[in-house]
């Protein structure tokens, strides 16, 4: 490690890993310092029983040639190398409901997703298409959604202040399709009272023209950037946590890690939260008002997972996700479980091979939990670069929340427990401590409807060399935090000259994709 760089990048998750990438481009010494065993953040695999687990990249959305994800992978030169499988044409997300023995597609293609809905809800063709329409005028508003030059509408207030609940209910009366339409909320933890309609259009837009999962786990994702990124003279070290960063004359001047390297340089992007990212550098640098708008914020909900090993040829493999939800009158209320009603919703999905055949190695399960529930455990930490145990409680609670779990999924699939070959557990302990995130939030901050700007928090800080990146800056997801890191370098590079860039693909372009 040299003792002084261009740019140091703290946290390599998706956001760290692109905002390096672009900075190497330019001619900068770069490098990335992660404190796992693992790069990557929520592209993190890991593997039981020869199974390979995801540990929060499922699915990804927008990757046929032209669309805005393939666009973004096309300049960091990832495409070539990327094994993907896409899910299923006609049904890639299915909303299930207990009760109702049907299954209602989310179908890829805007025309085939409103000919699958209205296949199942004759009445409603216009209230399905009304819908559509305005998904894709929703996501046309955000410029760098779309590849293009601008800044997003913060002074259009209904595009910030629209609820999502609200408006899905205003097209259509029919409370069964109301519940199907905001079915997969899961994928962004949506609230009733609090969850704009942009946030739903954004996450589900991309996945509605085209759906595909990475074979054999995420992780090749993080693989492809890395090696771009050394490509381009950056460096990556692992085992490198940042306790704090130091700041001489209104400026940080280096880092000091738990090992106490002390790593200089000219700009810090923090790929850390920025809660503790301004705990790190110190509350006192920043204006009060600043500093407590950004510890106010909500962050979204956290997540309880069981990643299930099968045994061989027992259980078929499922080219698509499921949705379930007890009650389709409550899709948007099942975080506010008790203990007797969890879980009330859950999404199952399953990873693929590069070789798939017809049986599925393993499967995940995830439902939301509440950080409060972990409190008693809350003083303890784990990974595998720090290995620790909880203790004898915590592997009681976990197992109840098993059982619970199992018994919601037998219902579903009736013949599942008797294919288990063994079954692991996340948790939202599990979340904080691999992924660095407040109390284990699966998305980072909640958006609010109520209060939009509270929200709203710029790459740029008050200390004129340090810049935020990822989920809490922009939006969640492989595609919300590879935008996260444009709108991040944008501002230290100039917007229109690297949106060029980006347009403009990079020097090797690859057309294919293995589907």
């Amino acid at each position: 490690m040299k003792e002084h760089y261009d740019v140091v990048i703290v946290g390599s998750g998706m956001g760290g890993l692109v905002s390096a990438i672009i900075m190497a481009r330019e001619g900068k010494s770069v490098c990335v310092l992660e404190k796992n065993n693992q790069y990557g953040g929520n592209l993190q695999t890991f593997v039981r029983d020869r199974a390979i687990f995801d540990t929060g990249v499922h699915y990804l959305g927008g990757l046929e040639k032209g669309q805005n994800l393939y666009r973004y992978f096309e300049y960091l030169d990832i495409l070539d190398g990327l094994t993907l499988t896409r899910l299923d044409e006609d049904g890639f997300d299915l909303i299930t409901f207990d009760g109702d023995e049907k299954e209602y597609p989310h179908a890829q293609g805007y025309k085939n997703f409103e000919d699958k809905l209205v296949k199942e809800f004759p009445e409603e063709k216009e209230a399905i298409s009304t819908y559509c329409k305005k998904l894709q005028e929703t996501c046309s508003r955000f410029p760098l959604y779309n590849l293009r030059l601008g800044k997003p509408y913060h002074e259009d207030t209904e595009l910030f202040t629209l609820p999502a609940k609200k408006y899905i209910d205003s097209v259509t009366e029919n409370e069964k399709l109301r519940a199907v339409l905001a079915g997969s909320n899961l994928l962004y933890a949506g609230e009733e009272g609090k969850t704009p309609f942009y946030v739903h259009a954004l996450s589900i837009n991309s996945y509605i023209q085209s759906s595909y999962r990475c074979a054999d786990g995420g992780s090749q994702i993080t693989k492809l950037l890395i090696k771009r990124l050394k490509e381009s003279g950056g460096e990556t070290y692992k085992h490198s946590e940042v306790t704090r960063f130091n700041v001489e004359n209104k400026q940080i001047v280096s880092v000091t890690t738990k090992n106490g390297s002390v790593i200089k340089g000219d700009l810090f992007i923090s790929n850390i939260e920025p809660k503790l990212t301004i705990k790190m550098v110190g509350q006192e640098h920043f204006r009060k008002s600043y500093a407590n708008r950004i510890q106010s914020i909500d962050s979204t909900i956290s997540a309880f997972s069981i990643h299930i090993v099968l045994k061989p040829k027992t259980f078929k493999y499922l080219n698509h996700n499921y949705y379930h939800f007890k009650d389709y009158e409550s899709v948007w209320n099942s975080h506010r479980y008790t203990q007797e009603s969890w879980p009330e919703a859950y999404m199952v999905s399953m990873g693929t091979r590069k070789n798939q055949d017809e049986w599925a190695d393993q499967l995940t399960a995830i439902t939301y939990m509440r950080y409060e529930e972990l409190e008693p455990w809350s003083g303890t930490f784990n990974t595998v670069a720090q290995k620790n145990s909880r203790g004898e409680t915590y592997e009681e609670f976990k197992q109840t929340k098993i059982d619970a779990f199992l018994n919601a999924l037998e219902q579903k699939f009736p013949n599942i427990r008797e294919s288990i070959q063994s079954i692991h557990t996340s948790t939202p302990l599990s979340y904080r401590d691999y992924i660095g995130c407040n109390e284990g939030s699966m998305y980072g901050y909640a958006k609010d409807f109520n209060n939009p700007l509270k929200t709203f928090i710029s790459p740029k800080t008050k200390i004129k060399n340090l810049f935020f990146t990822g989920q809490s800056i922009n939006m969640h997801g492989i595609l919300g935090v590879t935008i996260s890191s444009v709108v991040t370098c944008s501002e230290i590079l100039g917007s229109e000259y690297l949106l060029e860039k980006i347009t403009k693909g990079h020097t090797k372009t690859n057309e294919k994709i293995d589907a």
